[in-house]
């Protein structure tokens, strides 16, 4: 070891360390906590309200020291990975016995690597946090860390001998002198010996022979000024081969971050991701042999899959279909599988319908969707009126009389209520203790019952004033529709018309009116009963409610 690099060791210093604890105080009744420090200069700090309040205290005293170290020039490139003065305990499991130490240390294998970086860790019980300065392999190997920042590499400066050596012209044709040779020997350990003998014994000597500054090697160079990256709690090797497997690796890892801080979810970007990343840790799984890398590989194909079929839910597009042209990509309101409960939920209307009018069955349908989970729910007198208008009293009274609904108070206090006092209704046959027709979700509930509303009230619907039978067949087209917004499957060629009839209380005759007062109210871009079917299409404005079939 030369002088230069053991004084450029002994000037190196540890990594610095804060630690923030946060400990129960007192009487645990009291619910008191203690914020704790590991600077000194920081004093204790209790607060009774508990936890919570300790741990934004402790969060904000993190990001305190945070704000100070940047302040300060941020982690330093000449220092020691504090991990590994820990003895690498961070992320190495304690042993069954033997005590920590110098044996352990002996018997462990160094792992530190990679640029000096600033990390932040927190517990996930809440109780410890602890800002380090680490390396980069300790800090990709310590759960539950993060990466801050990344230390300067420290500067190497040459020996002032070796400068003036450098700078002298070749011209002069003056040997070295003794400071020069003693200057040189003091880097280059291994040739001052021979540089001393052919100094003496070759008066004549020039300095072409004398070798200049080192000059850094360009492989090396070229290893310090690669670019280093993260990605899935993993380091980038920077050796890694191929150059262009490092390169994508490191890319991904800065798109992932990217897509992160986005405002608004863009699933097919997303998907893209994930396809990269499998297709990449295959093939570092591949070099590396690890196969760790393979089942990270594995993973993410699954969560591109997954990525592409929820997309395709949004969108009523299948998934691994492209888009035609310039068509825009419609949002849809219901996922395939909500749509599949939808038509559930309108085949259980028709068959358990006290009534078989228009209107009740109208009324049963939407009550039902807000009562379908536990047989009970709210309604105001304007949800009733936007429904029925004109006949939501006769309609209630109906449902009463069957004992299909069930309501607190009367029929008139029911048409009172408003969305801040609205009154609660119940359905016994929707009851928990009943057996149960649906098996969705309230997520699920919610998005069907929105959607109904939705159609139910839609502007054009209420401005041509259509009655609960045109409403009816509106809610059967929507939900008995292709992602394109054609009705009926593919191979059927529209909808049975004596199935449409049937759910909206019609004649099949009568439904070829209806359909056109759709097409008048600019639901259905066209519609026609030829051939015992309902043929059609939803309107471009009525595309997110359809039922993708």
């Amino acid at each position: 070891m030369t002088l230069e690099a053991g004084t450029q060791q002994e000037e190196r210093v540890a990594g610095r360390v804060w630690t923030v604890r946060l400990d129960p105080y007192g009487r645990p009744s009291a619910g008191t906590v203690r914020l704790s420090c590991s600077r000194p200069a920081c004093a204790d700090q209790r607060f009774p309200g508990g936890a919570a309040a300790g741990r934004k205290a402790a969060v904000e005293h993190v990001n305190l020291h945070l704000a100070r170290i940047r302040a300060g020039g941020g982690p330093r490139g000449e220092a020691w990975c504090a991990c590994r003065a820990a003895d690498c305990a961070w992320h190495t499991p304690d042993p069954v016995a033997g005590p920590r130490g110098g044996a352990r240390s002996a018997a462990v294998p160094v792992r530190c690597g990679g640029p000096l970086v600033l990390t932040v860790y927190a517990d996930r019980a809440g109780r410890l946090w602890r800002i380090a300065e680490m390396c980069a392999r300790c800090a990709a190997a310590t759960p539950d860390c993060r990466v801050l920042d990344t230390a300067p590499p420290p500067a190497r400066t040459a020996p002032a001998g070796t400068a003036q050596a450098a700078e002298r012209p070749a011209a002069e044709g003056e040997p070295a002198s003794g400071t020069d040779r003693g200057g040189m020997a003091a880097v280059f350990s291994d040739h001052g010996p021979f540089l001393a003998d052919a100094a003496s014994s070759s008066p004549t000597a020039t300095p072409a022979l004398l070798p200049h500054a080192r000059a850094a090697s360009p492989v090396k160079t070229s290893r310090r000024t690669k670019r280093w990256g993260k990605i899935a709690q993993r380091i980038v090797p920077h050796d890694l081969e191929p150059d262009v497997l490092r390169l994508e690796l490191i890319e991904l890892g800065d798109a992932f971050r990217a897509y992160q801080q986005r405002t608004e979810p863009d699933l097919a970007l997303l998907a893209e991701l994930h396809e990269r990343k499998a297709r990449a840790f295959g093939l570092w799984a591949d070099v590396s042999g690890d196969g760790s890398l393979r089942q990270e590989a594995q993973r993410a194909e699954k969560a591109a899959q997954t990525t592409r079929e929820m997309h395709a839910n949004r969108t009523g597009q299948p998934a691994g279909d492209t888009a035609v042209g310039d068509q825009p990509t419609v949002e849809r309101l219901l996922t395939r599988q909500q749509a599949v409960h939808t038509r559930t939920v309108l085949n259980y209307v028709a068959a358990h319908s006290p009534h078989p009018e228009a209107e009740v069955r109208l009324a049963v349908l939407m009550l039902t969707l807000r009562a379908a989970r536990a047989g009970t729910g709210n309604i105001t007198g304007q949800d009733l009126t936007g429904w029925l208008a004109n006949d939501v009293e006769r309609v209630l009274q109906q449902l009463v009389a069957a004992d299909w609904l069930r309501l607190p108070g009367t029929i008139a206090e029911v048409m009172a209520s408003c969305p801040e006092e609205p009154t609660a209704f119940t359905i016994p046959t929707l009851l928990p203790e009943q057996p149960r027709p649906f098996a969705f979700g309230k997520t699920t509930r919610s998005r069907i019952s929105a959607w109904a509303q939705k159609a139910v009230g839609d502007r054009k619907i209420r401005k041509k004033k259509l009655g609960a039978a045109t409403r009816l067949l509106a809610l059967y087209t929507a939900a008995h529709t292709r992602p394109d917004g054609r009705l009926g499957h593919a191979e059927d060629g529209g909808l049975h018309l004596n199935q449409a009839a049937a759910f909206c209380a019609l004649s099949p005759d009568q439904v070829a009116e209806h359909a056109g007062l759709l097409v008048t109210a600019d639901w259905l871009a066209e519609a026609d009963t030829a051939g015992g079917r309902l043929h059609g299409q939803l309107t471009e404005r009525i595309l997110p409610l359809c039922g993708l079939l």
